[in-house]
């Protein structure tokens, strides 16, 4: 299943418990703008080649559309469409005032110089300037990107349109970037788990995790768990991963990673393992924080964990999610799990408009209260309509954005 059809799927399960009409349903699905273009740049060695790029708006019934810019080989119309839309769902999820958006472009940046990636960035904004902006489409950090590719976009899009550092966010602190932003998703993740485990009546020294993904969201997620007190068993990269039944080392790996340029390959105190066996390990809570689709119908039936969260956007495929809720498994879906960098985005985008500054502790309160707002709203919902936190995730999103759809007319 594509991407976007599997987006779909979870909006259609969700649509059915509204009775929404089919021309709401088309309407809320469809895309504001599709744009695709062309971005050509020299290469070190003098070569020119050329890369696409996509920028897809989804919704802008309750504001400003944002959503993140990820550089990757396997980027393609189809995934930043998906990712569009979960944007719109997830900032309705944590009701924050904005719209979804995604933008990406096919490009391995770790095959390139920074030369080279900042001239494919600034080409890039070149072309697509005109429908971004603090106003209409602010974008941010994602997979293959980060701050200083954040502070390119916003020197690029400032030649055009003047002085706006709300043009972007997931900027430099010293680019008038929210301090907090760059832990935000993965200590997004850890708050909503241990709101989770409250709700169960769980303890968290009882709870054995595995992280698949020691980048960014992974690695602030695998220290805020373990500052509260869960055993984590088990991390990877891309590379593969490693284990230690009695719990990592966490602070020491934090130190590896940050002294081996960002890497664990090469870790020697713990057993090694590959992606697909971390996925499969007996432990109690799965944090899937690396890219989509890993969690399939084929793998889903091995997954002992009786709690998944979807730190990834889409990790899970509706074919395993089916599995996996006939298992007893409880899954916390993306739409709200990975939502912490989004608010922060926001938080630092409110703080541009406003031209002035937040400390961390406001920033971290701050998210912690609209985060566990939002998972109170969705844990009730799922037990107002009987259906599963996904479901319920969606339904509150759907109602969100139709009431703001609504209230704009269709004119």
């Amino acid at each position: 299943m594509k991407a976007f059809e599997a987006v779909r799927h979870y909006f259609d399960t969700a649509a059915n418990y509204l009775d929404l009409h089919d021309d709401i349903r088309g309407l809320l699905l469809t895309p504001k703008r599709e744009v695709q273009v062309q971005i050509p740049a020299k290469l070190d060695d003098g070569r020119i080649v050329s890369f696409l790029g996509y920028r897809v708006q989804h919704n802008n019934s309750r504001g400003p559309m944002k959503g993140g810019l990820r550089f990757h080989p396997a980027v393609d119309l189809d995934d930043v469409r998906s990712l569009a839309t979960l944007m719109t769902w997830k900032t309705a999820v944590v009701d924050i005032p904005y719209g979804g958006a995604k933008g990406g472009v096919a490009i391995d940046p770790r095959a390139h110089s920074r030369t080279e990636i900042e001239s494919v960035t600034r080409s890039f904004i070149d072309q697509i300037h005109d429908v971004v902006g603090p106003v209409t489409d602010i974008p941010a950090p994602d997979m293959g990107t980060g701050a200083e590719e954040m502070a390119w976009i916003r020197n690029q899009w400032e030649k055009y349109h003047g002085f706006n550092p709300a043009c972007i966010t997931g900027k430099p602190v010293e680019h008038y970037g929210a301090v907090g932003r760059e832990e935000a998703t993965g200590r997004g993740v850890g708050i909503l788990i241990v709101k989770m485990l409250g709700r169960l009546g769980r303890k968290a020294n009882e709870t054995r995790v595995a992280i698949q993904g020691f980048g960014n969201v992974g690695i602030h997620a695998a220290k805020y768990l373990h500052e509260a007190d869960f055993k984590v068993v088990a991390v990877s990269n891309v590379g593969g991963g490693f284990y230690n039944a009695d719990g990592l080392n966490i602070p020491e790996m934090l130190t590896y990673n940050f002294e081996n340029g960002n890497t664990i390959e090469g870790y020697e105190k713990a057993t090694k393992i590959t992606n697909a066996e971390l996925l499969e390990l007996d432990v109690e809570l799965l944090v899937p924080a690396a890219i989509g689709g890993v969690i399939t119908k084929e793998n889903a039936p091995r997954v002992t964990a009786s709690l998944i969260v979807e730190a990834a956007n889409g990790p899970v495929d509706p074919g395993a999610d089916e599995i996996l809720e006939k298992n007893g498994a409880i899954v916390l879906p993306d739409i709200l799990a990975n939502a912490g960098g989004v608010t922060v985005s926001y938080f630092e985008w409110v703080q541009n408009l406003q031209h002035y500054s937040w400390g961390l502790n406001r920033v971290r309160q701050e998210l912690e209260q609209v985060l566990a707002r939002a998972f109170e709203e969705v844990w009730q919902a799922s037990r107002e309509y009987e259906v599963p936190l996904r479901t319920a995730a969606y339904i509150l999103a759907i109602k969100r954005v139709k009431r703001a759809t609504e209230l704009a007319g269709f004119s």
